[in-house]
């Protein structure tokens, strides 16, 4: 071989692995980011001759495709879509739009993900149809069944992950949506119907479970305060604080009342334990302020606040704000001011606690499955940190147990169970419904669900439903179902 080939040769050969070598990263490494990219009309219009993967709850589609008679090959149906629609969301070819796990998990429903790279060169060269890959939930049918019909009409959500895995078990958001209206591919209707939804102003679209118009925790933000607290080494839940029956915010003309409007039981002074038990705002505020802004941004944190989770649906963060005056800090020590929250957040807040101090990120998707019925990928457990030592966090379980069973959180009870929980009623202005709340956990010696649920407008009595008469009944009948109660 001459000198000019050899060099001719080589010049080939190089160009040849930059070839091959931009090609596998577009069609690996690149493919999800190409996929996802919503000027790829290339993509678009390819997934509408793949059939969809299913997504499967409880061992059974609860989103499937079935062949259409239109230019879009498939059409997408959602099995009893208004209690699975938080989770789910909904497709539509001829929008071009997709919320819910139908967005967050689009490469892998339609095939066109990294991991599937193998399966679509092998269907091509067997001559196999197009397939998406079926993606496989965390979420239990009887459960989401259970806080759907717990929740019934009233407005607001209800979450159940479990403490040692994060795993979410339930995700029920009221009012909701039939998401087979939006899946239709009669476009006039489906821009109908979206707009009907849109303008409602009980915003059925939003998931309250995670997003949407984030509301005060009220009282179940005293575990994050307690929790602070214990952390410090400096208090105990024997710790006493004064018992006025009133208390002017620092540096302000504002006073504030626990819910009895009186002091909080008999004494001068009340231990953290019952006032947490009571439900006390005084000594919270006292408590909060003794703690500072600081100590209590750091605690709040390290149970997610300020964070935005992907599970793989994206949370909306809960805030505690930085750099609150005494007054403002005064008022987040019991839930109120600009703290706001999830029921995501303060059902980890719970998750946490119940698991010895370390809360795990969450997650609601367990696999994703081939069309020939390979596992192209598992979902592992993983920590978020540790809010607490474990000793401690026993500490704070026990006085969660004699809230239900001896205080303000008796509507959660659970025959021969117990029970640790922490209700919440946020005002919201002086004349506007309250927000109400619940969150906690069972067994309290082995954690096997943790709950939170919000219930907006009051439950419809403005402001004289309470957390512990509306929400905490909601959580217990969830709580059952995961114990086979």
């Amino acid at each position: 071989m001459t000198r000019e080939l050899r060099r001719l040769s080589i010049v080939l050969l190089a160009m040849f692995l930059a070839l091959f070598t931009s090609v596998s990263y577009i069609q690996v490494i690149h493919a999800d980011a190409l996929a996802e990219n919503p000027a790829n009309t290339r993509a678009l219009y390819d997934s509408y001759e793949v059939q969809r993967g299913s997504i499967i709850a409880s061992g059974a589609a609860i989103a499937s495709s079935v062949p259409s008679d239109d230019v879009y090959s498939w059409q997408r149906v959602y099995q009893n879509g208004e209690l699975w629609a938080p989770v789910t969301g909904y497709i539509n070819p001829a929008l071009g739009s997709a919320t819910g796990i139908e967005q967050a998990m689009n490469a892998e429903l339609s095939g066109t993900g990294s991991t599937q790279f193998l399966s679509r060169i092998e269907r091509i060269i067997t001559g196999q149809p197009a397939a998406g890959s079926n993606v496989v939930l965390s979420l239990d049918a009887t459960v989401q069944q259970a806080a759907y019909d717990a929740l019934g009409d009233l407005t607001g959500a209800v979450i159940a992950i479990e403490p040692d895995t994060g795993r979410i078990l339930a995700m029920v958001t009221s009012p909701d949506y039939d998401p087979n209206a939006l899946a239709s591919h009669d476009t006039a209707d489906v821009i109908d119907v979206y707009s009907q939804l849109e303008s409602d102003p009980t915003k059925p679209l939003s998931n309250r479970a995670i997003a949407g118009d984030l509301n005060p925790p009220g009282s179940t933000f005293k575990l994050v305060t307690v929790s602070a607290a214990l952390a410090t080494g400096e208090w105990t839940p024997d710790s006493e604080l004064p018992n006025p029956g009133t208390y002017t915010l620092p540096g302000s003309s504002s006073v504030i009342r626990n819910a009895t409007g009186g002091t909080c039981g008999s004494g001068d002074t009340v231990t953290i334990a019952d006032a947490l038990r009571l439900s006390c705002n005084i000594p919270f505020a006292e408590l909060a302020v003794e703690l500072g802004d600081q100590t209590i941004l750091e605690e709040a944190e390290k149970y997610g606040f300020n964070m935005s989770f992907e599970t793989p649906l994206v949370s909306t963060a809960s805030s505690y704000p930085r750099g609150l005056d005494d007054a403002q800090t005064a008022l987040t020590g019991f839930g109120q001011g600009q703290v706001t929250a999830t029921p995501l957040q303060m059902a980890m807040v719970s998750a946490g606690i119940a698991n010895d101090g370390i809360v795990m990120n969450p997650r609601m998707v367990d696999r994703v499955i081939g069309p020939d019925l390979s596992v192209q990928q598992s979902f592992e457990d993983t920590e978020f940190g540790r809010a607490l030592e474990a000793e401690l966090a026993a500490e704070l379980v026990a006085m969660m147990v004699d809230n239900v069973e001896n205080g303000v959180a008796s509507g959660a009870r659970i025959d021969g169970v117990d029970v640790a929980g922490k209700t919440g009623t946020a005002e919201n202005g002086t004349d506007d419904p309250y927000t109400l709340w619940f969150t906690g956990f069972a067994p309290a010696e082995d954690p096997e669900v943790a709950v939170a649920v919000v219930v907006e407008d009051g439950g419809g009595q403005g402001q004289s439903g309470s957390g512990d008469t509306i929400a905490a009944p909601i959580a217990k009948k969830v709580m059952e179902a995961v114990l086979g109660q």
